[in-house]
Formats: structure tokens, C-alpha cells, sequence
């Protein structure tokens, strides 16, 4: 049996100097708040979840994943991530739901001292406050194994969502108090 050392991609050894350089995957996950929040909290912990199940494919696959973790803050961040609803999960860019559905968040409402609203998923017919490991996974082999023309897409301009509108208002409205 053949040590690790000698094992190739084919038989005659012509590509063991190759240098295969690895895609990116890049995953960017926006939110809030972790110390209260538990839908970002459950967001956070079941991207974790998914990119441990998936990592070793797509290792195979020859891609690299980059995650982004971006705690947004402030509106200026919330502008420049051009950001709709908490938590969010973009892979490449994509926001992984079509749709922004969303619900009274207690946990973000108790932060900002007012009523907010954060991200409700939906998945196969089904609402989650958090996203399913499954509609993680799928979103990115859905992008890795999706072929992309290069189209520009028409950039439609961005306004912050009143909904974050009021929380940071809210957060700076405690941090003066």
C-alpha cells in the first residue's frame, strides 16, 4: 500500500506540482446583537453547525469558506451592509431568504426599549426565528454548485428599513439616559 506521500491525482504523477488554488466561499453573517438576542444567537450557532457538516465537501471540492461575522452596531454599518433585517445570512452576496418576513423580536425590543421587528425564515412551507441548519446547507451548495453568469445586476438603491431606524434610535436614546 502506498504511503500518503505518493498519492496523486493520476496515475502518471503529472499533476503533483500543480498548485490547485482554492474558490472562496464567502459567508457573511449580519447581526444585531449576540448576548441577548436568541435569534441570533440560534442563527449564529446553526451556521456554525452548518459550515462544520459542509466544510470537508467542499474542502474536497476545492473551495475555501471565508465567514464574515459583522455585528451591526450602527446605521452607518447598517448602510454600508446595506442591511434589511436581523440576523441575516449572505453567501457570496446572496442573502440566503428571497423574502424578508418578519416578527416582534421581545429580546431586541428589551435592547433598544421600543418594539422591533427581526427576521422570520421561512423553509419548506414552515416559520423559524432562527434558520434551519438544512436551509443553511442548502443555501450553499445551492451557490457553489450554481453556475453565475456575469450579469450586472441593476443596483437598486438602499434606505435603512424604519424597522432599524427605530432601534438605533432606541439605543442612543438609552445611551443618553
Amino acid at each position: 500500500m502506498a504511503n500518503d506521500s505518493t498519492k496523486c491525482c493520476s496515475s502518471d504523477h503529472s499533476c503533483c506540482s500543480v498548485n490547485h488554488e482554492k474558490k472562496h466561499i464567502t459567508i457573511d453573517f449580519l447581526y444585531l446583537d449576540l448576548s441577548v438576542c436568541t435569534r441570533c444567537q440560534g442563527a449564529q450557532n446553526n451556521l456554525d453547525l452548518a459550515i462544520d457538516e459542509v466544510a470537508n465537501v467542499l474542502d474536497a471540492a476545492g473551495y475555501e469558506i471565508i465567514v464574515n461575522k459583522i455585528n451591526i452596531n450602527t446605521k452607518q454599518l447598517a448602510i454600508k451592509h446595506e442591511f434589511i433585517s436581523s440576523p441575516t445570512i449572505r453567501v457570496n452576496g446572496n442573502d440566503i431568504a428571497m423574502n424578508v418576513h418578519e416578527s416582534t423580536c421581545q429580546d431586541c425590543g428589551d435592547l433598544c426599549g421600543d418594539s422591533v421587528d427581526c427576521r422570520v425564515w421561512h423553509y419548506e412551507g414552515t416559520d423559524y426565528n432562527e434558520p434551519p441548519k438544512a436551509m443553511i446547507i442548502n443555501a450553499i451548495l445551492k451557490e457553489v454548485y450554481t453556475e453565475h453568469k456575469e450579469l450586472q445586476k441593476p443596483k437598486i438603491g438602499y434606505e435603512l428599513p424604519s424597522n432599524l431606524e427605530t432601534f438605533f434610535d432606541g439605543l442612543e436614546k438609552q445611551a443618553k439616559e
